[in-house]
């Protein structure tokens, strides 16, 4: 047995109240190196009394990775506390306790003693994570608000483009887009399905991304006042939609006045101490890109001198950001933080920060843009869920980029589900393409066919999807700023067919969001040869399944209780031919599916045509 990969970690993601009365716990073991696991686990004022070390809870061993399998198993308590620990059986008969204090042989008195166990001494209710259950049922449209739609003209700044003029947008052009012209297109969102939007920053800025802010208590004058950003939000709840806005707490931009104060006041401003300042007066040389600085005396964003990175440890600087924070809240009722470059802005602050919003809005969803793994901020007490980019990169590598196996990726996908509380996999963020990432119809190679069946495997995962604006008419783009075209509002521009599809993906998603949301995920089978992709979710009796093809040959699957597919051909009351880039996805129930012993619904694989009858047959 190698006790070596063996891990637990109490109060974690290994360990965690999922409900008020219900605890899960996992374990981390090598690949294939255990035969079984079990929990034991009791009252631990009443080991001795009640010997519940004598009976164990056997656990399931549920995802792996290519180096590790996860068990897990959920408990409760009576008496809201517990100790535990684990029985550990090998694949070589080696039969071991593992505790608090590590690995010992399985024996009484290993058992009888208390301090061998791992505790959670109290079910505190307070520091349970909880995940606004509102967010499970969302799907996201991210508006870029200068390039949705230019719905009031009176408002243009000097030199605004003709909407749609330039095929490639420059990165400081303006087309004049607003919140008057999202106003005008909430019914497209409806249609849609849409019932959650994400808008980048619409507060006072310079630039047409608005990520330079200048003052965060006002709308930017380009895209409207505050009384229409009032009914904008109402309309959007009359028709159950939620608005999220963009904060950007780590920088402002140097048209603030608290900056332009200290450009002028130097150490003497009252504002000095608002920012990472190395050496006054503040300076840097500007390059021929006039994006980055060579030899700036302070911090900023990157190496972008135009957004000096504000001292979130400041206590002038918390409380200014603090009231930012609840004022969109009391005063327009937005229902969701997304916070810009979160992994470099102080945990302390973070706290707070969550303390505010949640006194304010109880259910808000506060959500992070961090691209890497990020326990450390999802705990329950800075963010509900992030930008799930580590989680998407592995869905694009195989799919898109092609530079990873197929089984790598579920490694990869399997890993991240299991860094998070299962409550929080559920409100993860997965986005595929956004304002800082090309277009997935550009990654695809406009591949059409490839973007569908990467949109689909998306939806299909735990976690809240996000589609960027105009994906739904198959919109393209390179990276920053050609990712931000204008919205393409011309009939005779916009992909229909695939409007259709995302129309019919975001309803089937909404329909079944309670059986991908709670559902135990299974991965019946996963082929690098044939590129067969086949799993499923459980919960409550049912079963959703899906399975992709995204190999070179058809594969051929049962008939049976099909009700979402592309690329799928009917051959036979039996069988259905699933060509490249298709998928099907299908729900049973689990008593049908263990009465007919139809486990693997894939009758055939990366076979021809031809011999279809005798896989049939088998």
């Amino acid at each position: 047995m190698n006790t070596a990969a063996i891990h637990h970690q109490p109060e974690s993601e290994f360990a965690y109240l999922y409900t008020a009365d219900k605890m899960h716990i996992r374990l981390r073991t090598g690949r294939g190196d255990i035969q079984q696991a079990a929990l034991i686990n009791g009252d631990p004022y009443q080991l001795e009394h009640s010997e519940w070390f004598k009976s164990t809870i056997p656990m399931e061993k549920y995802l792996s990775t290519a180096t590790h399998d996860y068990w897990i198993v959920e408990t409760s308590a009576p008496h809201r506390r517990l100790s535990y620990a684990f029985k550990i059986e090998g694949m070589d008969g080696t039969v071991l306790f593992y505790g608090d204090h590590g690995f010992f042989p399985y024996q009484e008195s290993t058992l009888k003693a208390a301090s061998n166990y791992f505790k959670l001494p109290y079910f505190h209710e307070v520091d349970r994570f909880k995940a606004p259950q509102w967010v499970k049922e969302t799907v996201w449209y991210q508006i870029f608000p200068e390039r949705f739609a230019n719905g009031d003209t009176t408002n243009d700044p000097t030199g605004t483009l003709p909407w749609g003029s330039k095929e490639h947008p420059g990165r400081d052009d303006f087309f004049g887009g607003d919140l008057q012209g999202v106003l005008d297109h909430l019914d497209h969102l409806v249609d849609l399905g849409i019932n959650g939007i994400y808008f980048c920053p619409i507060f006072q800025a310079a630039s047409n991304h608005k990520y330079d802010t200048i003052d965060y208590f006002e709308i930017d004058s380009a895209f409207g006042d505050k009384k229409l950003f009032k009914q904008l939000v109402d309309e959007c709840h009359k028709r159950g939609i939620r608005v999220m806005l963009d904060a950007v707490f780590n920088h402002m931009g140097d048209f603030s006045p608290q900056w332009q104060d200290v450009i002028k006041n130097g150490e003497a401003s009252p504002y000095a101490k608002w920012f990472h300042i190395h050496k006054f007066p503040v300076t840097y040389t500007e390059t021929a890109n006039f994006e980055f600085s060579d030899d700036i005396t302070y911090d900023t964003f990157a190496f972008t001198p135009h957004m000096p990175k504000l001292n979130t440890a400041n206590k002038e600087v918390q409380d200014y950001l603090l009231d930012i924070a609840r004022y969109w809240i009391d005063e327009f009722d937005i229902d969701a933080w997304r916070l810009d470059v979160a992994n470099e802005v102080d945990h302390r602050f973070w706290r707070k920060f969550h303390d505010v919003c949640t006194e304010a809005k109880p259910d808000i969803y506060i959500l992070g843009e961090i691209w890497h793994s990020s326990q450390r901020w999802l705990q329950g007490d800075e963010f509900h869920g992030v930008m799930n980019y580590a989680f998407t990169d592995a869905i694009l590598s195989y799919f898109v980029y092609q530079t990873i196996p197929l089984s790598k990726m579920v490694s990869e996908l399997n890993h991240q589900l299991m860094l998070y509380r299962e409550q929080t996999n559920q409100i993860m963020f997965n986005v595929l393409d956004s304002h800082d990432t090309p277009r997935l119809l550009t990654i695809a190679n406009n591949n059409k066919e490839l973007m569908k069946q990467v949109l689909a495997f998306t939806y299909l995962q735990k976690g809240v999807p996000c589609l960027y604006y105009g994906d739904e008419y198959a919109m393209d783009g390179e990276g920053d700023p050609d990712c931000r075209k204008c919205m393409v509002w011309e009939t005779e521009k916009q992909d229909q067919e695939m409007y259709e599809f995302v129309k019919a993906l975001i309803a089937f998603r909404k329909k079944h969001q309670t059986l991908l949301s709670e559902g135990k995920l299974r991965w019946h089978e996963v082929d690098d040869q044939t590129g067969l992709i086949d799993f499923a979710y459980e919960y409550e009796g049912q079963m959703i399944r899906s399975i992709f093809n995204t190999g070179q040959f058809p594969v051929y699957i049962e008939k049976d209780h099909v009700l979402f597919s592309t690329r799928a051909q009917t051959l036979d009351e039996k069988a259905i031919e699933l060509a490249p880039y298709g998928f099907a996805v299908s729900i049973d129930t689990l008593e049908r599916i263990e009465k007919n012993d139809n486990k693997h619904a894939v009758v055939a694989r990366s076979r021809r045509l031809s011999s279809l009858s005798t896989e049939l047959s088998r």
